[in-house]
């Protein structure tokens, strides 16, 4: 299945349109789970009173709104290319992972905002059982969904819901801890543990909400495949490139699920361009095959534009 691939045949098509569908119904999936994370965590949080808890909860804010925008991302992404987008939409999601990770810094500030003054005077937590029993179970939840959002996200190549999988898993963490914390609280009469767990909790979101934003606006400056991908590229271009001389100024770039690929084909300077065209066909047919999403330019030249840089084919 070459997901956003340039497709062959209308099986190939089919697969692609289904596959966008299960990415759109994931992306559902994660926005109607952070209302529900978001609700048991306001609950716990309501039945303790616990500082830690309450950041948890602040966190499932931001949950919510990054599920809204990597839906809206992700059914931009999925629109076909137009007179005004002739290279498709596929940037789209990393604006969502953009977003998600400013939103994932304000989240931490907003837990620190609420930390620090219970730092300095701190209070029992009420009905820290029932609290812990119910934060626990939207854990649980929301684990299962970042792992199915990870492992989706990556088979699909869709950057929303990788983006939006890590920020859940990093919650996720963040409520192991939380409920640590208020074990440990509770067990030592620490009520100190509270608070300081909060600032801790809102320096590592504020880690990986840096480290997505990063990541993502790499991904908007055109960013070239990874050298495994090179390589497979250049292996194909060798296979199926009988006939032809030379192959050289490979150039790459990733957009969401495409792999733009373009490079140069030097043939004999007397091969008609029908013959040419037929090698072209080929190489474009291989890249395909091996290469999910991909779009392929190739600029045909006669033997005399070779570069001794080149990579020989002949």
């Amino acid at each position: 299945m070459a997901i956003g691939g340039q497709s062959s045949n209308g099986s190939e098509e089919d697969g692609v349109r289904a596959a966008r569908v299960w990415v759109r119904q994931l992306a559902i999936l994660s926005l109607v789970t952070a209302f529900a994370v978001m609700g048991l965590k306001f609950l716990a949080w309501w039945l303790t009173g616990s500082v830690a808890l309450l950041s948890d909860a602040l966190e499932s804010i931001v949950n919510v709104v990054a599920a809204c925008a990597a839906l809206m991302a992700i059914s931009i992404a999925h629109k076909p290319a137009d007179e005004g987008h002739p290279f498709g939409h596929h940037k789209a999601e990393y604006f969502s992972a953009v977003l998600e990770g400013v939103l994932i810094v304000l989240a931490a500030l907003l837990i620190i905002s609420e930390a620090v003054p219970a730092l300095f005077e701190p209070r029992p937590l009420d009905n820290s059982s029932a609290g812990i029993a119910i934060n626990l179970l939207a854990t649980i939840i929301n684990a299962v969904l970042a792992i199915t959002l990870l492992r989706e996200g990556k088979r699909y190549r869709s950057p929303a819901l990788q983006a939006d999988g890590r920020h859940i898993m990093t919650d996720v963490w963040t409520s192991v801890g939380v409920v640590v914390a208020l074990i440990l609280s509770g067990l030592t009469g620490w009520l100190w543990l509270d608070p300081v767990i909060a600032i801790l909790v809102a320096i590592n979101i504020l880690y990986h909400g840096a480290r997505v934003v990063m990541s993502s606006l790499d991904r908007l400056m055109d960013r070239a495949v990874d050298p495994e991908e090179q390589a497979l590229i250049e292996r194909s271009i060798r296979e199926e490139a009988e006939g032809a001389i030379e192959v050289h100024d490979i150039r790459t770039r990733i957009a969401g699920p495409a792999r733009f690929i373009e490079f140069h084909l030097v043939v004999d300077r007397n091969m008609s361009v029908a013959a040419a065209h037929d090698i072209c066909d080929r190489i474009e047919t291989g890249i395909r095959r091996k290469v999910e999403g991909a779009r392929v330019t190739i600029h045909v030249e006669p033997d005399q534009k070779s570069e001794p840089h080149g990579l020989p084919l002949a």
